[in-house]
Parts: C-alpha cells; sequence; structure tokens
C-alpha cells in the first residue's frame, strides 16, 4: 500500500473478517456506500471547507468508504484521499477538502512507514487474508534465515506489481482481469526500502508468523513484499495485519479516529484540519507583495532574486495566504498549481472563524 498497496482495491467478502473498533460502524462496499454514511439518505447542507484531516483508518473500511463518511461529517462540497489503503489495512490516511485537493499528489509520492504481519507456511489468491489459500508448505524458519533474507530486500529492489491492484494494462484495471479469473503479464518495477526489520513471531501455537516495520519509497506493495520474503525464506506467506504508521511528513500520533470525530461537534470537527499549506511543507516559501500576487494568480510569471528550485510555496503578504506552487528557474518564479480567488477568500473565512472559536 502506499503508491503500492495504496492503489489496492476492495476486493469484498473474502476471508477476512475482522471487528470494527468500538464505536465504529463498518458500512456496506460498494455504490450503497454514502446512502449508508449519510444515515439512510438525509439531506445534509454541504459548504466549502480546506484543508487536511489525518484520519486513522479503521479496520475493515474501504479508503473512499472513509471518505465519504467524513466528508458527510464535514459536510464538505470538495474531498479526496491521497491513495486508498486496503480495508485489510489501519492507519495514517490524510483526506484533503477544498482546495487541498489540488496538491494530493504530494502524498501519492511521498515515502510510506508501515506495520505489518506475514503468516508464514500458506500463500493466498491476493496475498493478503482477503484471499483464499492456493498454496500451503511446511515452515522450517529460524532467526538466522530471517536474518539472511533481510538483505536480499533492503535498499532498490524489483517487485512484480500483484494481480489484485489498480494498476491498469490495456486501459483496464489489473483487479478486473483477476476477478475474471485471469492472469496477465506485469512488468517488475524498481522501488526502494530504506529500512526493513523483521522479527519471527508466533501467529499462534502452530503458525509461525513474521513481524515486519517497513519505510518504503512509492510503488512499494506491502504485500508483495511479504509474499516474496516468505519465497525466500522457502515457505511462501501473506499479510495478515497492516498498519501505515506514516506517509510524508505525517504520522499516526497526529490523526484521528473515526469513533471520535463522529463523537465531535461541528467546531471540534473543523478543529482537527491542518491548513491545506500542511501538504507543501517542504517546499520553499516565497512571498509576493499585493501587486505581484494579483499578476502571480493571473498566471503570469514573476521576476526576482529566487534561487533556482523546484518546489515553490507562494504566498502574500496581506494578509498572508496560500496562492498555489509553483518552482524558480533563471530568476523567474513560474506558476504551477494555483488557488482560486473564491478559494483563497473561503480560506480566510474559515481561518477567521477558528481563530474566533479558539478565543
Amino acid at each position: 500500500m502506499g503508491g503500492s498497496d495504496a492503489h489496492h482495491v476492495s476486493r469484498g467478502g473474502g476471508r477476512f473478517a475482522a471487528e470494527p473498533s468500538q464505536g465504529e460502524t463498518r458500512p456496506p462496499r460498494g455504490a450503497a456506500t454514502r446512502g449508508a454514511a449519510e444515515r439512510g439518505g438525509k439531506k445534509i447542507t454541504r459548504r466549502p471547507v480546506h484543508g487536511v484531516l489525518l484520519l486513522d483508518k479503521p479496520l475493515g473500511w474501504s479508503s473512499n468508504d472513509a471518505l465519504q463518511k467524513v466528508k458527510w461529517l464535514l459536510r464538505a462540497e470538495k474531498a479526496g484521499h491521497t491513495g486508498t489503503l486496503d480495508p485489510l489495512a489501519t492507519g495514517v490516511l490524510p483526506l484533503c477538502f477544498g482546495a487541498a485537493t489540488k496538491f494530493s499528489q504530494m502524498q501519492l509520492d511521498a515515502d510510506k512507514e508501515y506495520e505489518a504481519t506475514a503468516l508464514l507456511g500458506s500463500k493466498t489468491s491476493t496475498g493478503d487474508a482477503e484471499g483464499d489459500v492456493i498454496a500451503v508448505r511446511p515452515v522450517h524458519v529460524d532467526a538466522a534465515d530471517v536474518a539472511r533474507v533481510v538483505p536480499l530486500f533492503t535498499g532498490p529492489i524489483r517487485q512484480t506489481p500483484p494481480m489484485h491492484s489498480a494498476l491498469k494494462k490495456d486501459g483496464k484495471a489489473l483487479y478486473e482481469y483477476a476477478r475474471a479469473g485471469i492472469e496477465v503479464e506485469r512488468e517488475a518495477r524498481s522501488v526502494t526500502i530504506y529500512k526493513l526489520d523483521v522479527a519471527l513471531a508466533l501467529a499462534d501455537i502452530e503458525h509461525p508468523a513474521i513481524n515486519m516495520v517497513v519505510k518504503c519509497s512509492k510503488g512499494t506493495y506491502i504485500r508483495t513484499l511479504g509474499e516474496d520474503i516468505g519465497e525466500a525464506l522457502g515457505c511462501g506467506a501473506h499479510l495478515t495485519r497492516l498498519r501505515r504508521t506514516a506517509t510524508g511528513g505525517f504520522t499516526e500520533a497526529q490523526c484521528v479516529t473515526l469513533a471520535a470525530l463522529e463523537a465531535m461537534t461541528e467546531d471540534e470537527r473543523m478543529a482537527c484540519l491542518l491548513p491545506v499549506d500542511a501538504l507543501l511543507e517542504r517546499h520553499t516559501a516565497v512571498t509576493l507583495d499585493n501587486e505581484n500576487t494579483v499578476r502571480f494568480l493571473s498566471g503570469v510569471r514573476r521576476r526576482g532574486n529566487w534561487p533556482d528550485e523546484k518546489q515553490v510555496a507562494v504566498y502574500s503578504t496581506e494578509p498572508p495566504t496560500l496562492l498555489g506552487t509553483a518552482h524558480t528557474e533563471a530568476g523567474e518564479l513560474i506558476p504551477g498549481r494555483l488557488l482560486s480567488p473564491l478559494e483563497i477568500e473561503q480560506s480566510q473565512t474559515q481561518q477567521a472563524d477558528s481563530n474566533k472559536e479558539a478565543a
């Protein structure tokens, strides 16, 4: 997951039937989700909401189910997430609202961190506990075996994307072929595993497992990593637990649960939102005066004494407000993704209301 299993989609059903956390009701998957999330079709008045909410996605929910639920709780007009997590996975899921949706790609491209458990000795059709068991082998693995294989999966590695993923071949998602019982050829892709800690564990008295802590680049499939480590150990494996603990600069400690959000007042929910530029923390900040602000928002390049930078966040001075992104080259500030004047006005109003509430 995470560019990675983050692009894997819900397969429905399966053998996996973990219970949702206390206070959280798992919605039905599929077309009925939105109606269920909005409590039987009860109509609400939508409004412009701008910012980023860091959700601790609950077990058993698809990312879209969770997004629609939070969108309903905030009464937001526009929302999107930054790459999906499987229903099997929990953890950090940044949700973007309003103007923040323009910069969601930043999180798609970010490095990710995960904790996972893989059961040794059995392989499934999907690489995780939602699939059917398709092979069983004896397990003769000790700590020395684990230590031997870890270096094989650290640093730059090649991965073949799983069939149950949203990657496309000939205009059709791989999972669609998989559901039809068709396996198609996939090209191995380069990803980077920056950190990999693997330790033997017991899933229960009879079934050994491995616990993994992974820091990886975008595009890494943790299910595939677990399967490949199982093959290297000579027994096969499939994922039974997956938690995303960080993405980009965001961590699980910053997240709010769905149950907590439901228990809050509307103002308390709004207070959970991070500003839009939380997605741009690694960008170099450039501030423009009023005259240059108007021209920049019209898409006109500005000249100044700026060093070359690929990622720039551009602000106005009065009042200090995010205008959009740009890059600088040869002393020119070249516009990228820009906020509209309406989005800027709405963001300022939202911030003023928030400050009033805090006071």
